[in-house]
Order: structure tokens, then sequence, then C-alpha cells
């Protein structure tokens, strides 16, 4: 299959031009201006192209929970938003402990056919904080373990844990709470073991990726390992850089002022890493009930180009940066960037539409945000995977 993007704003992190793009069997062949091929052509005249969206943080909630979304859903949903690769993570049920259950998720991603899918393991076997001999029946295609919003209480086991994933090549994606001070202070909770993560990774050589980091101290600590080489990445998520003091029930919570203006700081300075959603879908009835949690991976490019471009003056190309190239290179993917020889993964918006957003759009089940009515620029136009569209307003 071959096709032709011509005259697009073409914006990775190292390039910012227009010119054309031409695709052969899914893969970028060739760039410049003026290319003429005998194949399907898209005029993107006035829209911009991108590498399409790679999210490390995501729940699609199958198996187990597929009355909040399921792969299909949620693949349409991150397809909607932008994405064609995401990290799943394992608090489904049955838990994501075992290859069998790891190759169901993989196999319905494969049926499914809209996006790439890695399924994270657990790092406890079924959560229970204590038995990790599971990790060592895991087979090469599991890049990263995690407990998600379990963390592992015990340091010991998780630097046991952190030794097989050493020994093994896979990163521990840390979500960072001391659940024994959760209900005294939850910026202490996440800033005690985020410096405990930290630690751990710095005493075993391992591979450490932060999740949602939302406070300042937490970010200060990551920047300091950063410095001393230790070999730690870090996400921010969009409701923690562009809501403030906010009641939404997300876990951690939306942070205070201070914490936001650092977040950013911190992104033009190069020390975020990446985007990640943490895209949680929940019914009414359970958001009612109190579980946290957005419905965020189809808002997430608009609500974070709008701060973070539009308002904060950061280069689109480092926007492209967080959300495409680091995430493709923490993954291990030939992803993220628009050049020859790399997955004709892409992404077209329209930069000058202002739209308001309204959760009754959302393809994904979970109507859960506390961006609706938001008012916001960046329209996804199509969205193409290997060089097929998967989503188009068009």
């Amino acid at each position: 299959m071959e096709l032709l993007i011509k005259n697009a704003k073409i914006v990775d992190w190292s390039q910012n031009f227009i010119g054309d793009v031409y695709i052969n069997e899914g893969i970028i062949c060739e760039m410049g201006k003026n290319l003429k091929k005998d194949c399907k052509i898209i005029d993107a005249e006035g829209l911009t192209l991108l590498p399409s969206f790679i999210d490390l943080h995501v729940h699609f909630r199958e198996p187990g929970f597929t009355n909040k979304e399921d792969i299909e859903s949620g693949s349409y949903a991150a397809a909607k938003g932008g994405y064609t690769m995401v990290n799943l993570m394992a608090n489904t049920k049955p838990v994501c402990s075992s290859m069998d259950t790891i190759n169901y998720v993989l196999n319905r991603a494969k049926e499914v056919g809209i996006i790439d899918v890695h399924q994270v393991s657990s790092i406890t076997n079924n959560f229970d904080g204590k038995d990790i001999s599971h990790l060592d029946r895991l087979d090469p295609s599991v890049k990263i373990i995690s407990e998600d919003g379990n963390d592992v209480m015990d340091s010991k086991v998780m630097l046991e844990a952190m030794v097989k994933a050493k020994e093994s090549g896979r990163i521990v994606m840390c979500h960072c709470e001391e659940h024994l001070l959760s209900n005294i202070d939850t910026r202490l909770s996440e800033n005690t073991m985020t410096w405990r993560n930290i630690a751990l990774a710095e005493f075993t050589g391992c591979a450490v990726h932060i999740a949602h980091v939302s406070t300042k101290e937490s970010m200060e600590y990551i920047i300091e390992a950063k410095k001393k080489g230790i070999n730690v990445t870090c996400e921010v998520a969009p409701h923690h850089i562009a809501l403030v003091d906010n009641d939404y029930r997300v876990n951690p919570p939306i942070r205070e002022k201070e914490d936001v203006e650092f977040l950013i700081k911190s992104i033009k300075d190069g020390w975020v890493d990446a985007i990640g959603t943490d895209h949680a879908p929940h019914t009414a009835e359970d958001k009612k009930n109190g579980s946290p949690g957005i419905s965020g991976i189809e808002t997430a490019f608009s609500v974070c180009y709008t701060k973070l471009v539009k308002e904060e003056k950061i280069s689109f190309s480092k926007l492209s940066e967080i959300m495409s190239r680091n995430p493709a290179y923490i993954m291990g993917v030939k992803k993220g960037q628009i050049k020859i020889g790399y997955d004709a993964d892409l992404v077209l918006v329209d930069t000058e539409r202002k739209y308001e957003i309204c959760s009754d759009t959302f393809k994904s089940k979970g109507k859960n945000t506390p961006f609706n009515g938001t008012k916001v620029y960046g329209a996804v136009v199509r969205t193409l995977k290997s060089g097929n569209t998967v989503f188009s307003e068009m």
C-alpha cells in the first residue's frame, strides 16, 4: 500500500517544515517537497503532520471490567486521540501476572487491529505484595512490570523485583504511593515513595519509570537522580499540568499552583520524558461512588497543546518529543519520529481549530472527565497506523 501526504506542516522532535511524506508498505520511505507519486494522495494543506502519540500509562480494563472499557472501545478511543500505541496496566481480572492473561490481551488487540498494544505484567503475583516468582516465567515480549496503583510496600520485595528486572532488561514502572501515609498526607505519601524507588533503582542499577509525577518535591528528586546518572525516566499526566486545586477525584490528586508551575518548568527544562494520560475509564455509577480516574486519551493532545504550546509557549517540537519520540524510545520501538525507515504511525491535526470538549462524543465507554465544557485548541483530524487510516473525521 502506497500513500503520499502532501503540503503538510511536518513537525516532530527535531524538525518543523512544510512538505510531503511518501509511505510504502507501512514505512516512511521519502520526505521532501513537491514529491510526485502514482498512488493515493492526502492533501494536508493547513494541517500539521505529527508522529502519532504513544501512551505509557493506560487502562483498557479487559479482561474483567469490560463494563468500564474493553480493548476494542479503548483502541477506537486511542485512535481518535491520535494514539497508535499504548502500554496497558496490569490491574485487570485476572491480574496480568501470567503469560496466559498477557497473551489474551495481546491476541485481542491483534484481532481488533487498530493500534499496537504492550501489556504490562504485575510486579508481584496477583498484586499480593510478596510473590515475584512469576517474573521468571515471563517471555521477552513483556518489557515493563508495574504494580500500578498498589506500588510494592515491602522495600525488600521491590529490591528483589528490581534485581530480576535488571537481569532481564525490563523497566520497573512505579506508581509512587506509601499507603500507610495516604490518609495522612497524599503529597508526603507520593514524595516518600518516589525517593524510595529512586534509591532502590540506584542500588540495583535497574531502569525505573516514575508514573504520573504530581508534586514539586517528587520532580526535584527525579531531577537530582537524573543529574547523578541514575536510570530513571518519568511522565506527567495532562490533568496534572492543566488543572489546579481541583477536587475531581484522581490518584494522585490534582495539586497546587506551585506544583503545576514546577512541572511545566521541568518540561521546558527537559527533565520530563513523557506525557502519560493514565486513561482510567469508569462507569457513571463507579465514578459517583468515588472511583478515581479520568477518561483522558481522547483529550490529551488538545489539553496539552492548549496548555503547553498555546499558553506556556513551549515549542511544538518539545510537545512531540514527550508525546511521541521519548515514549517510543522507552518502549524500544521504531516509532515517534517522521523519519525515513520509521513506522508510518502519524497523526494530522488542525492546530487552529478551537472546540469544546464533550464527553458524549467519546469513543471510550468512560465519559468521566473534568474537562467537559472546556474549550481547547488542536483537533485530531486523521490518525494513521502503518499508513492506514484508523481514525478520520474527514
